[in-house]
This record gives C-alpha cells, structure tokens and sequence, in this order.
C-alpha cells in the first residue's frame, strides 16, 4: 500500500481534488433569451426520480433563465469540444450569443423549453424541482425527466476540470463489476 508524504494546502483550492463528475454545457430559455454556461459543480443526488444538485453563482447570466424557467438542458460534450467548453465560460450571455460564437446547433427538447445542444453526446432535460437552498448557497435540485444519449461510443470521452485551467479525459475503464452486490451496480 502506498503511503503519500502531505503539505498544506489552500482549502480554496480543493476543487481540483474532488470535482464531481464531468464538465456539462447547461442551456436554458426564458422569454425569447437563451444562454449555455459550463459547469463543473454538480452531483447526483437520487436515483429514482432522477434528481442533480448543481451550483451556479447568481452573477452567471444562466442563473436567473433557470431560476424565472424552473428548466434547463444539461448536455454532456466530449472532448472535441473543449475549446467550446472554455470559451463558453470565458464569456457571458448577456452580450453573446452562444451557439452562434461556437458553432454550436440548438434543437427543441421534448419535455422542456430550454434548448438540446446537438454536438453534446448526450442531453438532459431537467425541470427544478427544489429551490430551499436557492437563495443561500445558488444551489438548484434538478429532476432529469427526459434523456437522449449517443448509441455510441458506450463510453464517451468527457472532460473533467482539476483546476488551473487543466483537465483530465476519461479514458481507460478498470471492470470489477464481479466484486459488487447487485443492488450496488
């Protein structure tokens, strides 16, 4: 067993530890506007309904389309659109439109008015469903109630930010499907 040596280290900082999952595109639609902000800072929260937890800083132009919405698509790239990932988080939606800047094509969710992002690998439509830690932590409950995915690759290549403007790719998988309880998987 490994044992590591440890320092210090800036507790703001940490992020580039614990990042939860992949980076996402969100869109989201209110009254003729629409906007896509990239996002790091989400979680699964339930399984069944299908409920994401994610903060977005009331200063992102994304905030108040979802918030005044109450819906949004989270669309899953890979990494062929990085540059699109960055420099869609370098820019706000208030002087820019998004999709136009970045090549990036908007089709009609089924379930929610917010727009899918026909690029990403897969596309979530989500209503909130949850607003109690809204105004003090900026933080939405979401319930997925709709999701379209790629018929392949099975896995996608995603981005996953570690901070310092560098991110790793998913990539190799480790299969110990055979070492968990089946309720588990």
């Amino acid at each position: 067993m490994k044992h590591y040596r440890k320092k210090d280290f800036p507790v703001e900082r940490i992020r580039r530890f614990i990042e939860p999952g992949p980076i996402v595109l969100v869109s989201s639609a209110w009254k003729g506007e629409r906007d896509i902000m990239t996002m790091g800072w989400h979680t699964v929260m339930e399984f069944s309904p299908s409920l994401i937890g994610c903060m977005i800083t009331s200063v992102n132009h994304s905030f108040e389309l979802i918030r005044k919405s109450k819906e949004c698509v989270i669309n899953i790239p890979e990494i062929t659109l990085a540059g699109q990932v960055v420099g869609i988080g370098n820019c706000s939606g208030t002087t820019v439109n998004k999709f136009d800047r970045f090549g990036l094509t908007p089709l009609p969710a089924e379930k929610v008015k917010a727009p899918l992002i026909k690029e990403c690998y897969a596309n979530l439509e989500c209503r909130v469903v949850n607003t109690q830690l809204l105004s003090k932590y900026h933080f939405f409950i979401l319930e997925v109630i709709k999701a379209h995915v790629a018929v392949s690759p099975k896995y996608p290549r995603t981005l996953h930010y570690r901070g310092d403007g560098l991110f790793m790719m998913s990539g190799e998988s480790l299969d110990m499907h055979k070492e968990f309880k089946p309720q588990n998987l």
